[in-house]
């Protein structure tokens, strides 16, 4: 089995799958919306935002993954949510899915949609339906139509979030693209993430399901920015099987080598947008290991990086390991703090905080040293048990504040 190889592409990358993207007037001036097809019926599955306030391209393409029937494709509009829009935001929705399966022949639920950004505000369906009859003709397989879409579905995101890759499943090559947006309002069970993956691999929709699922769990559920999870966050997607495979229907070793790929991307993406988080200036991973449970691990790496205190500390530069603790032990989460030891590092070197529940002296400068680089590095390791748990965040200071503050009267 050839290893799995990063490639230069995005959405497009696999067989059969085309897209566009471009600038429509539902913002001032960038890209706002972004279609995507696949030439022939294609299985898709989906995860979900757990907000109860849903918006209503969560609630149609929920339908569509559960009832398992194939699609053959995606519209997504960004500059407006269609979310907290009543009856009037579902009929919106269906019509633009609707538009879209007209000009392909096919049928309205056949069409997963998407939407980003305002919460509360009508559709203005007069420009999205001249829009998507507008971005239809610029439909391609090119790499630039791969940048087009990825533009298409961002809202404060400051760079496109695009990666591709290649294996050998089966003596076939296996192609996967994905697209993604997030920037702000970006907590743990999903976040404002827009994520869709395409691949040309065979496999049954409930693997594809649960490689998704999985691969969710471990990336997107493990990241915070500012403790806000989204009404219209959702990870989508569509396997057209045109890598022409041998089905995958068990969970065997080209299962497990599409969900190593698949995993790849998504913390690819995951990362990516804590980079890019709203205003943030450092980028926070926490590796933690020794807990009693995996949930307990779970709980408590996401603890530290969705605490404000320590997240105000990792603006300041501040090796307040204190925080760290506080924040784990009201998690919820299991561990023995007479045995916790806290580490953190960067580019510029590693410092022990504390060890078997005890502080350790440090040299304050190299600490301030550490913490001045963007990508910060905090390591707990506990004596409870064998599991383990990666989480991601970011910094909170005055920046944040800034952007959100102006976002309605600035977007």
């Amino acid at each position: 089995m050839r290893p799995m190889r990063v490639i230069d592409g995005g959405i497009t990358a696999p067989e059969g799958f085309r897209a566009a993207g471009r600038h429509i007037g539902i913002k001032k001036v960038k890209k706002d919306m972004a279609l995507l097809v696949s030439d022939v019926p294609a299985k898709a599955a989906g995860v979900y935002t757990q907000n109860l306030v849903k918006a209503a391209p969560v609630l149609w393409n929920r339908a569509i993954t559960d009832s398992r029937s194939t699609v053959r494709g995606l519209v997504c509009v960004s500059g407006n949510a269609n979310a907290c829009t009543g009856e009037k935001g579902i009929r919106d929705n269906e019509l633009m899915a609707k538009a879209f399966s007209w000009l392909l022949g096919t049928d309205k639920k056949e069409i997963l949609t998407a939407a980003t950004g305002i919460i509360g505000l009508d559709m203005p369906m007069d420009t999205v339906l001249k829009g998507i009859e507008d971005t239809f003709p610029e439909l391609s397989n090119k790499r630039e139509a791969a940048k087009n879409a990825a533009a298409g579905i961002i809202t404060t995101d400051t760079f496109l979030k695009e990666l591709a890759l290649e294996l050998n499943i089966g003596g076939k090559v296996i192609k996967i693209g994905g697209m993604a947006k997030g920037s702000g309002m970006i907590h743990p069970n999903m976040a404002t993430v827009l994520s869709f993956v395409t691949t040309d691999i065979n496999i049954s929709q409930e693997l594809l399901q649960k490689a998704l699922s999985r691969a969710v769990r471990e990336t997107y559920n493990m990241i915070s920015v500012d403790g806000a999870t989204s009404t219209n966050d959702m990870a989508l997607i569509m396997a057209n099987g045109l890598a022409g495979n041998v089905e995958i229907t068990e969970e065997n070793e080209f299962y497990e080598a599409f969900y190593r790929a698949l995993l790849f991307i998504h913390e690819k993406f995951a990362r990516d947008i804590i980079h890019d988080g709203e205003g943030a200036s450092k980028f926070i991973q926490v590796d933690l290991a020794g807990a009693r449970t995996e949930e307990d691990a779970r709980v408590l790496a996401k603890a530290i990086v969705t605490n404000d205190l320590v997240k105000t500390a990792m603006y300041g530069e501040d090796a307040n390991w204190g925080r760290i603790a506080a924040a784990m032990g009201a998690s919820g989460g299991y561990f023995d703090p007479s045995k916790l030891k806290v580490e953190m590092s960067s580019e510029n070197g590693r410092i022990l905080l504390m060890d078997n529940g005890e502080p350790v002296s440090f040299d304050e400068n190299l600490a301030s040293e550490i913490l001045s680089h963007r990508d910060i590095y905090i390591t707990i390791v506990l004596c409870d048990g064998k599991y383990k748990a990666r989480s991601y965040g970011c910094d909170l200071g005055h920046e944040y504040i800034r952007i959100n503050g102006e976002y309605r009267s600035h977007s």
